[in-house]
């Protein structure tokens, strides 16, 4: 413990020198910015840039779409140091972000709303769609963002033209298009802990007016920030190397064919077994390690190792004729994922004297594979007509097949496992359409309908040592199911423009996310039976202004959703180990209001802010009849929702001499205390916490340089993005920024 305290000593005080090294940098650049600054700009140049969307499966401004949209830059998240849908989670107030272990146990939450499920027989509640192709399964799409132009999260039911996996709200990543001039960059950085990023693109004309094409590259590794006191090693990092290409091939200038081809590799050690509480038994079983509110050790001798590889291709076909737009995007993807995970309070224990049957070691061995393959088609209108639309058809087919096994053992001739295989089989095929019909002078009447049919298979079995349930482990079992599925979702209201710089509009929607199954390793008979479609009913009204000669932007939206089969994890006991169980939970809603302000006072001052207050409830939660927990929950709150989250920030740019060129930039984001458990436990309540994190960059357009130094979590604010309340214990999971730490990046374009 006395080492411990001296590099925790030691470390506070690196980042206490750092830090001042940042104050006397800034200190000392302001000053010579302040004696070599060039004149101010005009007034003029002080305008808000336009930003454009295709929240509609078309381009259009931001102000212009009668959807609640958040719009993240890509250049801004990378210079951040915000690479993944976990780090970017906090610039979105609507938008919340789970992960426990390893990637296919993550979800993402969009006005308090995501599906917690480990099982491949169910379908995401948001929908993460990348350059047109939807990534059906939500552990595809948390690894490492590249090349990413910008992101939009489309806020609420967008069932209509994205699709049954978007009952709550779209992520939609859009990566940046190849050049025409030849044009590279390298950009590296370095952050304590150990964290290193090198990113290299080069992008240009192959053939003049014809072939374009990008390459971008990626290594990144991050020690961790959680010890392991029985090796000695960090855990909770990783280590991702990947690529991407994208070629755009321009025949005449009526047709544009877009591929692209993407690898990520991962291997990643993440843990939520750093523990916030025990009780006095593991207390005992966990020593040296202190269990607290700031917790980051754990102790196991087989630390969790989790890879990932994830891989795809699409072809996307534009051909205009006539103010009209066919479009046809074929998508396949792979991901493969192997996890050596543990469930144990004591982990993978080889000492014997702490291995009992109240205290078992257990090891966990998941395989996954998946493949999907996506079809497109889309036909746009022409613009600015009486009426417009988008009509398509669309399908989808998955494939998942996975293998857990559980290795348990309570003594040195007492070891047990079990093993199962099991696979799910999707088919999805819809049919969709949305228009615009102009009624008067700035009023149109918005109408759209989707008809989806789906078909859901599964096959699991399972085999066990024991005739009899022991711990975490049920007995042998084989079965199968299948299901189907047919169901409408749409859209209507109204869109009204007061005037060129201020639109409203009203609309109604309605939501449908598929049937489902519980399929996981200890799946029982109760487990068999599908799970009905769950829908939703969304109403929504909403504002986009901008005025002050485009200097001031305000976006406003009230909303209110009601969800009924709601598919969410109920905590059930199986064989003595507590699992979560899929099942129609019954009646949920969300209500609330967001609010995103952003302004140029001035030509170098860029600020921006945004709110949300979003009160997602219970209103009536059906028991299962096999309950291993209380059921009185109506009126509380979903998990992992806070009803109050805001995210601000400010830059100001100041031009030196010589060309250079000073930003310094500052954020703040801020969220209200968060329940992380259905069942309303005190112990995993997080209470409220504000970050800031704060950047200084000097950068030379002229000669394409910019080096930056950021400092993260400046308050050194510790909190957790998960708590977990098991028998006897309560783990936390430790995000990066747990505590504070400083970095430095660079970067060259030639």
């Amino acid at each position: 413990m006395k080492i411990n305290t001296k590099n925790k000593l030691l470390q506070r005080r690196r980042a206490q020198q750092l830090g001042s090294l940042l104050s006397i940098a800034a200190i000392s650049i302001s000053t010579a910015a302040a004696e070599n600054a060039a004149p101010p700009a005009s007034d003029d140049q002080a305008g808000l840039p336009s930003v454009t969307v295709t929240a509609t499966r078309r381009e259009a401004s931001l102000r212009s779409v009668p959807v609640a949209v958040s719009v993240l830059n890509g250049d801004l998240l990378e210079q951040a140091n915000r690479n993944s849908i976990d780090s970017i989670a906090a610039e979105l107030p609507s938008v919340n972000f789970r992960q426990q272990g390893g990637n296919k146990d993550s979800t993402i939450f969009v006005r308090g709303i995501g599906t917690i499920s480990t099982s491949p027989g169910v379908e995401p509640t948001v929908s993460t769609v990348v350059d047109g192709v939807v990534f059906a399964r939500p552990g595809q799409a948390t690894l490492d963002l590249l090349d990413i132009d910008r992101i939009e999260i489309l806020r609420g039911p967008q069932g209509t033209l994205f699709g049954k996996n978007a009952s709550s709200g779209v992520l939609n990543v859009v990566s940046r298009k190849p050049g025409k001039d030849t044009a590279g960059f390298i950009d590296a950085s370095y952050f304590e802990g150990n964290e290193r990023r090198l990113r290299a693109g080069v992008s240009g004309t192959l053939v003049p007016e014809t072939v374009r094409a990008s390459l971008t590259a990626l290594d990144t590794k991050y020690d961790g920030n959680v010890d392991n006191v029985t090796s000695g090693n960090k855990v909770n990092g990783f280590d991702r190397q990947g690529l991407r290409a994208k070629v755009l091939v321009t025949p005449n200038s009526d047709l544009d064919i877009t591929l692209v081809a993407d690898y990520l590799r991962s291997n990643s050690s993440p843990t939520f077994v750093a523990y916030k509480s025990t009780s006095a038994p593991f207390s005992q079983a966990i020593a040296p390690v202190i269990a607290s509110t700031e917790n980051r050790q754990i102790r196991t001798d087989i630390p969790s190792d989790i890879s990932d590889f994830n891989k795809g291709i699409s072809a996307q076909i534009d051909w205009r004729n006539q103010g009209y737009t066919l479009t046809s995007i074929t998508a396949a993807r792979q991901w493969d994922n192997e996890q050596h995970t543990t469930t144990s309070a004591i982990g993978n224990s080889a000492d014997l004297s702490r291995i009992s049957t109240a205290f078992p070691a257990t090891r966990d061995i998941g395989t996954l594979h998946y493949r999907q393959f996506s079809q497109e088609l889309r036909l746009a209108s022409p613009k600015d007509s009486i009426v417009d639309y988008v009509l398509g058809a669309y399908y989808l087919h998955g494939k998942d097949e996975e293998t857990y096994q559980r290795i348990v053992t309570t003594s040195a001739t007492s070891i047990n496992s079990g093993f199962a295989p099991y696979s799910v089989t999707s088919d999805s095929y819809s049919l969709f359409g949305e228009g615009n019909y102009v009624i008067s002078d700035g009023l149109k009447a918005i109408a759209g309908a989707r008809w989806t049919r789906d078909e859901l298979s599964y096959n699991h079995a399972r085999t066990s040592t024991q005739t009899t349930a022991f711990a975490g482990v049920q007995p042998a079992t084989n079965n199968a199911g299948s299901t189907s599925e047919s169901a409408w979702s749409g859209r209507t209201g109204l869109q009204y423009d007061l005037s060129k710089d201020i639109s409203t509009y009203a609309t109604v929607s309605r939501g449908y996310k598929g049937p489902a199954y519980n399929v996981f390793f200890n799946m029982l008979n109760r487990d068999t039976l599908a799970l009905k479609p769950e829908t939703s009913d969304s109403y929504e009204i909403g504002i986009k202004a901008i005025g002050f000669d485009k200097k001031l932007s305000v976006n406003l939206a009230a909303f209110q959703t009601n969800y009924k089969n709601y598919q969410a994890n109920f905590y059930d006991t199986v064989a003595g180990a507590v699992v979560t169980r899929l099942i129609n939970a019954g009646e949920v809603s969300t209500r609330g209001v967001e609010i995103d302000v952003e302004a140029r006072p001035v030509s170098r001052l860029n600020l921006s802010t945004s709110l949300a207050y979003i009160d997602a409830r219970i209103d009536q939660f059906n028991c299962p009849a096999a309950a291993a927990a209380s059921c009185t929950l109506n009126g509380q709150t979903l998990p992992f929702s806070p009803k109050w989250k805001s995210f601000s920030r400010a830059s100001y740019g100041i031009p030196l001499a010589n060309g250079l060129h000073l930003e310094l930039s500052a954020d703040y984001s801020w969220q209200s205390k968060v329940q992380y458990d259905l069942f309303q436990s005190v112990n995993t309540i997080q209470g409220s916490v504000g970050l800031i994190n704060a950047s200084i960059a000097l950068s030379s357009s002229d000669n394409g340089w910019r080096i930056a130094l950021i400092g993260k979590n400046l308050g050194d604010k510790s909190y957790a993005t998960n708590l977990v309340n098991g028998s006897g214990y309560v783990t936390r999971a430790v995000p990066r920024d747990d505590q504070r730490y400083f970095g430095i990046t660079a970067r060259k374009d030639f």
